[in-house]
């Protein structure tokens, strides 16, 4: 089985998996299932309050989750001049987006991701995944494979993949502020 299979295995069976991702190994799921959203949580010792980003490989796969009548066509035009890439937006959620992913907030941070192992994944997977550091809480992120297993053992299925080039995490900005909430 091949890595990229593996991790859509494990993605279906509702599974937590660590993945590469522009700068650091991420821990991911399916963002609809809870009970794999609430492992990621205690595995990293995470307050659900502080909600999670999901990345996905096409904006079609976070559609679902946002609310489109408050994304302007300047808000729009701000978004696909970044996308795909390295930059991620807080958006306005609509009623059914879960509080699983945005905790105490009423917008969710997403990215559309050129990065290689994060398009594979989200394009055979079907939809947008959670993306969160590999890490616990307050700590360093893995920016290995080591370094994940150190961390979460086998509580995890790992992509056997390297990061990619960039040294800190991606960039946040609230879309409709235009505000930096991560840099």
């Amino acid at each position: 089985m091949t890595e990229l299979n593996k991790i859509i295995v494990a993605l279906k069976n509702k599974k937590v998996i660590a993945y590469p991702t522009e700068s650091v190994f991420g821990l991911g799921c399916d963002p609809d299932y809870e009970i794999a959203v609430k492992k990621i949580l205690t595995l990293k010792n995470r307050s659900i309050e502080k909600g999670l980003i999901l990345v996905a490989s096409h904006y079609k796969q976070i559609k679902k989750y946002i609310d489109e009548t408050k994304i302007t066509i300047d808000i729009r035009k701000k978004l696909f001049s970044s996308w795909p890439g390295p930059i991620s937006w807080a958006l306005p959620v609509n009623n059914s987006t879960p509080v699983w992913l945005t905790g105490k907030y009423t917008k969710l941070v997403v990215r559309i991701s050129n990065f290689l192992p994060i398009k594979l994944i989200c394009q055979k997977f079907g939809k947008a995944i959670v993306s969160t550091s590999a890490n616990i809480s307050q700590q360093l992120p893995a920016r290995t494979v080591n370094e994940v297993y150190k961390l979460f053992g086998s509580k995890v299925v790992i992509m056997n993949y390297t990061v990619g080039k960039l040294l800190y995490p991606t960039k946040i900005y609230d879309a409709l502020s235009n505000t930096v909430i991560r840099d």
